[in-house]
């Protein structure tokens, strides 16, 4: 028995073990406390209802001018309340002057107005009061990375402008490059007549290409680029009617669903047990990190569950069950060619990996597609499906490997018969 890897197998276990544990469970730690990943995982109106809104614009415009100008109002709020396409809002054009909005998990109809806003007018000005460019000169807005004073990489949010903004942006930064104070050389980037950044100009922009920096974490930058993406809405918008609204299906619902899950689970456990042995054991704790890391994933990203999701993600277990199935029947072949069990499992990766990259990065491209031209629960479902694929590849192709060969390490168990051969 080799003792080193003999200890970092069990570690492992124990770690995903503890991991799974909090998961299902919750843990309190004395002053921290630990939800369970249902608890977590934001749902959606189908499961947990949400708030009604209802808005007519204030206009006298008429036919094709007025209808550009509300389905341009419908883009931006959806941007504003799902910028990531995760939230899955409902928005429904009623007649030709309301917009009809349903947001998932609120149960305050004040938080809800607040977060679609009113006429919001996006503004950059310096501190002299001088508005420098407005949302309609911003052409981009996202997250990026670049490398910090610390040397590590940290996110920012880098902003592209028009050549109408990149003009008046380059004569602004280079006036208040000049100063010495920072306070005067802030360009404060304001919303609804609230500043929601005030970066310091450090030196002057002529390209039309901007980058705030300054202590954000992911969440920020990301709630940062969406606010200034989406910029100010064509025509006002009046609050006629709010209401709360209940679930469409129940928790009743959500329940059955994760009892199906967990079967459904638990026999693809006992499927790989029993067809792969040692391998089916190791992929069967390659799934469970998979599981942890996409339910991880969702919690970060604030993705909203709706039963098609939890379909979809019980769908995404067998399709990472697939990948591990088609590398261990490469293994059972190299080992029943007589080659060791450390050769076996080299070769059986290698033989295997462009067929596991192949149909990974093809249904990837489907997920790309569904993301960048989809809407709402479209766009939602093309996140979770881009989600779900790359969980199972690195799960597939270095979790599951890596615990394989410690596992072979160990000098445990050396029959061949009990890798499938």
């Amino acid at each position: 028995m080799n003792l080193k890897n003999t200890t970092v197998f069990i570690l492992i276990i124990v770690l995903v073990g503890v991991v799974a544990y909090g998961a299902i469970n919750g843990m309190d730690l004395g002053k921290i406390k630990i939800q369970t990943a249902r608890d977590q995982v934001g749902l959606g109106l189908d499961l947990a209802g949400g708030v009604y809104v209802l808005l007519e614009a204030q206009t006298d415009e008429t036919g094709a001018e007025l209808d550009k100008k509300m389905e341009q109002a419908m883009a931006i709020i959806r941007q504003r309340v799902d910028g990531l396409g995760v939230s899955e809002p409902n928005l429904v054009k009623e007649g030709n002057k309301r917009i009809g909005i349903e947001l998932a998990g609120l149960n305050d109809t004040q938080q809800a107005i607040d977060m679609i806003g009113k006429t919001a007018q996006l503004q950059f000005i310096d501190a002299e009061g001088n508005v420098v460019v407005t949302g309609k000169n911003v052409k981009k807005s996202e997250v990026s990375f670049q490398r910090g004073s610390t040397g590590a990489e940290e996110p920012v949010v880098s902003l592209e402008f028009d050549k109408e903004g990149a003009d008046s942006f380059a004569e602004a930064t280079s006036r208040l490059a000049e100063k010495t104070a920072d306070q005067d050389k802030i360009i404060f980037i304001v919303l609804d007549d609230q500043i929601i950044s005030s970066p310091v100009v450090r030196a002057t922009i002529r390209d039309g290409r901007a980058v705030i920096e300054g202590g954000f974490d992911i969440q920020s930058a990301s709630e940062l680029a969406t606010l200034i993406r989406a910029g100010a809405l064509p025509v006002e918008l009046k609050e006629v009617r709010t209401s709360i609204i209940g679930p469409t299906l129940g928790l009743e619902s959500l329940d059955r669903s994760i009892q199906a899950g967990a079967i459904g689970l638990a026999l693809i456990f006992l499927f790989m047990l029993i067809v792969y042995r040692i391998p089916g054991l190791i992929a069967d704790i390659s799934l469970t990190i998979y599981v942890l890391i996409v339910l991880g994933i969702m919690i970060i990203l604030g993705v909203k569950l709706t039963l098609p999701g939890i379909a979809g993600l019980i769908l995404s277990i067998g399709m990472a069950v697939d990948a591990n199935v088609v590398i261990f029947e490469r293994i059972k072949e190299e080992l029943k060619t007589g080659k060791t069990l450390r050769a076996s499992v080299d070769s059986g990766f290698k033989r295997a990996l462009s067929s596991v990259l192949d149909a990974n990065i093809t249904t990837l491209i489907a997920g790309f597609v569904l993301f960048y031209f989809g809407a709402g629960p479209i766009k939602g479902f093309g996140v979770t499906l881009i989600i779900g694929i790359a969980s199972s590849m690195i799960t597939a192709i270095f979790i599951t490997k890596f615990l394989l060969k410690t596992f072979i390490g160990t000098n445990l168990v050396k029959n061949t018969k009990l890798y499938g051969a």
